[in-house]
This record gives C-alpha cells, structure tokens and sequence, in this order.
C-alpha cells in the first residue's frame, strides 16, 4: 500500500468514527504534512482520493472541509433495460464534434501530440520500404503470429499464463468488445452493465438486441458487489460487460480485494465477464492494476484491450485474450472485419520487440499525470458551488457533477456553439435518471487557448446555474 493510501485510509477512519463532525475543516496540507511526517505532494494525494470518494470537499482558498453526508448512502438498485436506444445519439454526437477548430474535450483519445510515437513511425518508414510488407496476403484471423507473442508476453509479466494461440488481433478495442459479446449471446438474453459506462458498451447491447441489468456504482468500490448479487439472483444473467481499471467516463480502478470477490461470484454462477480495459497501460502508480483475468481460475474472462488510446486512434488495432471461444470469435471476425492491417501488424510487432513501447508508456503517463492534475485543480477551483469534481490517479478524463438542476445536454450544446466539445452524460447511462454529468478530455497542453475553452466552460455553468 502506497503511504497516500497508508494516510487516506486513517482519515478515512477518523471521519467515520465521527472524530470531525459535517463542514469541519480538515487541517491544511502543511499542518498534516507536519503532523503525520509525510511529504506535501503525499498528503495532496491522500486528500484528493479522499476528495474522489465524497468524504470531504475543498473550497477555494480556504481549504478541505468533512462532506455533510460523508458516506453516500449505497443503492442496491437494479435496473432492467429491454429495449435499448442510443446508435443515433451516439452518431449524431460523434458528427458534431468532428471539426478541427472545436477544442476536443469531448473526445475518447488522447491529444494526438502525445501519440504517435517517434520510434513507431520510424520503424513504419522502414517496414514501408520492403514491398513484403504491404504486398502479401492479408494476416487473417487470429493475427499476425509474432505481434501475439509479444502480447502474450506481457499477460506472463503480470502472472497471468497465456500462449499466443489465446490471442486474436481485432480492429481496435471495440471490435474485440463487439466480437466477444456476440460469441457469447444471442438476441434476447440479458447481459449485465454498469449504470454508467463507455457508450460502446450500450451500443453493442442495441446491435446485438440484448436485455441489459445495470449495477449502480459503489461511492468507495466503483463497483456495488451487492447489487450485482441481485442481479444474478432475480436475472438469467449470461454475461457481464465491465471496466474496472480506470473506468470510463468516472476514472475510478477497483481494488483487488473487489475483483476477487467478483471472479468468485462469476466462477460461483458460472458467469462470463469480457473486461473492457483500453486504459490499462495509463496508470499513475508504480504498479499496473491486476486484470480480472489474473483471478481467472475457469477461463470465465474475456480481456479485451488495445493500442489506440497509447500509440494512436489511427492504427486500429486491439485484441481479445479469448481463450477457448478463439476459434468462434475469429470465425465471426471472417464475416465482419476480416482482419487487420498485416502491414501495421508486423510494424508493431517490430515496435514491441524492443523496449521503445515501455519508454513511450513511462513519458506518456508522466504527461497525462501532469495534465490531470492540472486541469483538476482549475476546475475544483473555478467551478461554482454545487459541482463535484471525481479525480482518480489514471487515464485523462475527469468526471463533473453538475447541480442536480442543470442538464449537461444544454452545457454541450451551448459549449458547441462556442466552437468547444464536452461529453454529455446522456451517453454514457440509459436509465432515466437526470442527466446533470459531463466528462472532460484533459490531456491536453495548458495553452492559453485551452485555458480559455475551460473558462468558457466553467462560465457556462455558472450561467446555467443562476437560469
């Protein structure tokens, strides 16, 4: 355990045992660093993830305060979703932030700046020379051998025992989320989601005409394991779909104590999970967060992940540790995608072998650290009262709670007119509840332009709130 969870934790227990009472102010950074022995930049942190789970709020200039209801109050609601609507929304969002003069706060990628790495295109040049690269037969299904090595490789390094032949290339993290669904289900049978998760993850449901059973989300686990009891309990529950490592859009990672307590429910139930995990390489920590197939012990799980949001949305290539439904998923893959890109598949592969990838990871998450915490700060400090400001420490979104009487629809159609995007909450829940959450893109350099569109961002607000 880092020494900011270490002091997290003991607050934590201080503000249960009701040591401070609602509204108290918290002691300032430096007052605790002098009293707990611990560094500034460690007591910020503790602070913050304090601040992320709805125990305590901050106020401009004056300090960190004890939230009045410190824990939220925990809904083991359950809710049955039969007819699931959200292509169109999607598409019509996706068409309106299209053009290169809105500011991208809006998007599902990181800054294209901080992609596309140097080595990677070199190594794409040279490929580009030798006509074998791009001249021979399309790599079909499941991928080009050597790039699922190396990606096997990697599962190994975190304890998880995997050979190539577990491994199918896809066209992107998406695709691979896609093809496992429909290797599993068939239309009509009921799947469970969390209540507020990736639109894609809704998308495939509506393709595929799933029933849906959402799982709130837990204010201190991310996840709510005794919803999730009810839903396998009152449901003919055959697959779950979930991300629980730096989740989009809210950013929280489950503690492992709650993925194997999940994976001996799944093995109890016999229920199959595909993991979302794209996010997966964008941790702040030392330590990578365990996969829920590291608690795999019956081949339950389908991880999916990609390279897109590390090395570039243009490459397009992701991949399924399917295990035993490999044969079914590339059998799928024939019909739809076919196969990806054999040219940028041996790039890759080339790019992999050496320790470029691991070099790009450790400067890029470095960035995207900086940049949250940068953008965090402004927000917690110019938003108006009211707004709730989640930060956890990975990946670049961050999710804002708006006023209970705004709609974040409004915020994104007034922001557009001013040539600036948000993601509105209506994408990422289907359940009829008041669309007051939009989440914001930060990985994005602190130009004056940008602070100008955050600005305009907050104005917005504040405008909406006095409306």
């Amino acid at each position: 355990m880092y020494k900011s969870e270490q002091l997290a934790l003991s607050l934590k227990h201080l503000i249960e045992s009701g040591f401070w009472k609602p509204n108290d102010k918290l002691p300032s950074l430096r007052q605790q660093a002098e009293a707990s022995g611990f560094s500034l930049i460690t007591v910020m942190n503790a602070y913050q993830e304090l601040e992320a789970q709805g125990l305590i709020y901050s106020k401009e200039k004056l300090g960190y305060f004890i939230a009045g209801d410190a824990l939220p109050a925990v809904s083991h609601s359950v809710i049955l979703n039969d007819k699931i609507e959200i292509n169109s929304t999607v598409f019509r969002y996706l068409k309106s932030i299209q053009s290169e003069k809105i500011i991208p706060f809006g998007s599902a990628f990181p800054d294209s700046q901080l992609l596309y790495s140097a080595k990677l295109m070199q190594t794409l040049g040279q490929r580009a020379k030798h006509r074998l690269s791009y001249e021979q037969m399309p790599s079909l299904p499941p991928g080009n051998f050597e790039l699922r090595k190396l990606i096997a490789q990697r599962y190994c390094m975190q304890g998880i025992p995997t050979d190539p032949s577990d491994i199918v290339i896809t066209s992107g993290g998406l695709d691979a989320l896609n093809l496992s669904l429909q290797a599993m289900t068939q239309p009509g049978d009921c799947i469970v989601l969390q209540e507020t998760i990736f639109y894609g993850a809704w998308q495939a449901a509506e393709h595929l005409g799933l029933k849906v059973i959402t799982i709130p989300e837990h204010p201190e686990h991310g996840i709510d394991l005794d919803a999730f009891k009810n839903a396998i309990a009152r449901y003919p529950v055959k697959v779950c779909l979930l991300m629980l490592n730096s989740h989009n859009p809210i950013g929280f990672t489950v503690s492992d104590e709650i993925k194997l307590q999940l994976a001996q429910l799944l093995h109890a139930h016999e229920i199959y999970l595909i993991e979302d995990d794209v996010y997966e390489e964008l941790y702040f920590d030392h330590k990578k967060p365990l996969s829920m197939k590291y608690f795999d012990q019956q081949n339950l799980v389908l991880h999916c992940s990609s390279f897109s949001k590390t090395l570039g949305a243009g490459f397009r290539v992701g991949w399924v540790y399917a295990g035993k439904f490999s044969e079914h998923i590339q059998h799928l893959q024939l019909m739809s995608t076919l196969s990806v890109n054999s040219f940028i598949q041996n790039a890759l592969a080339d790019y992999l072998s050496h320790r470029y990838y691991e070099k790009h990871l450790k400067t890029l998450r470095n960035t995207l650290k900086r940049l949250k915490s940068q953008y965090y700060h402004y927000l917690a400090a110019h938003l108006p009262e009211g707004c709730k400001v989640d930060y956890y420490p990975s990946g670049y979104f961050l999710w804002i709670s708006l006023p209970a009487q705004i709609d974040s629809n409004l915020i994104y159609h007034q922001l557009l007119e001013k040539g600036i995007s948000v993601a509105p909450g209506a994408l990422f829940y289907r359940t009829g509840k008041k669309h007051n959450h939009i989440r914001v893109n930060c990985s994005f350099e602190m130009t004056e332009k940008i602070q100008q569109a955050l600005h305009g961002l907050v104005q917005c607000i504040k405008a909406s709130q006095h409306n």
